[in-house]
């Protein structure tokens, strides 16, 4: 099996929002030696294609949802593989994501840190029901460029207010950018608690997060 046939087969797995395909193809490439960069560039491009299609109204949001489900699956293993191999994959940028104290959704968050990371971005995934403690450690551990929140409920939106008053207290808040999301979130309630930007889209997210640390 070539090269080419293994990045077709990856390609085709997130074209069709097959979780376990995409794994599949994944380690596929790393068992026949394929540049993971190489790998991680088809993932790059296949998901930005939904994400264009996406603002085109060509496709909609089960798709995004499919697509950055699979993207999720095969990504650790490539990640994985270029950790082995030493190899570097250039990075826009650090972000440090997670869902609020509260609050367990984890579909929003994941869409988001999956086109994040074909963006170019290197993301620290925390999971779901953060408190404000624990993304106080994760920014003093990762030093983020941007931290990104996400509440789907409104009785836990309050906490993003919580884990910016934390920043401020602790000094960090001017060294990194926060940008907020989710079901409950709206702009007014993004410029209310203090953060720097707020979209509901995964892939007006990553612009976002490219005109917050100054690439757009």
């Amino acid at each position: 099996m070539d090269e080419s046939e293994i990045i077709n087969g990856l390609q085709r797995a997130i074209r069709e929002y097959d979780r376990e395909q995409a794994a599949l193809w994944a380690q596929k490439a790393v068992n026949g030696n394929v540049d993971p960069i190489k790998m991680i560039d088809a993932l790059t491009e296949e998901i930005r294609r939904v994400g264009d299609e996406f603002g085109q109204g060509e496709c909609w949001l089960p798709d995004l949802i499919g697509a950055a489900d699979a993207m999720q699956a095969a990504l650790p293993i490539i990640e994985e593989d270029i950790k082995k191999k030493g190899a570097e994959r250039k990075t826009l940028g650090v972000v440090v994501s997670g869902t609020v104290f509260g609050d367990i959704h984890n579909i929003g968050k994941t869409m988001v840190n999956a086109f994040l990371t074909a963006a170019g971005f290197k993301v620290y995934d925390l999971g779901v029901n953060i408190p404000a403690e624990g993304f106080i450690a994760a920014i003093q551990q990762f030093k983020p460029d941007i931290l990104a929140m996400s509440a789907l409920m409104t009785m836990t939106s309050y906490e993003m207010m919580k884990v910016i008053a934390a920043l401020n207290e602790m000094g960090l808040r001017d060294k990194v950018k926060v940008i907020v999301g989710g079901g409950a979130i709206t702009e007014e309630f993004a410029k209310n608690i203090g953060a720097d930007g707020y979209d509901p889209t995964a892939p007006g997210a990553v612009r976002l997060a490219k005109q917050l640390i100054g690439i757009e």
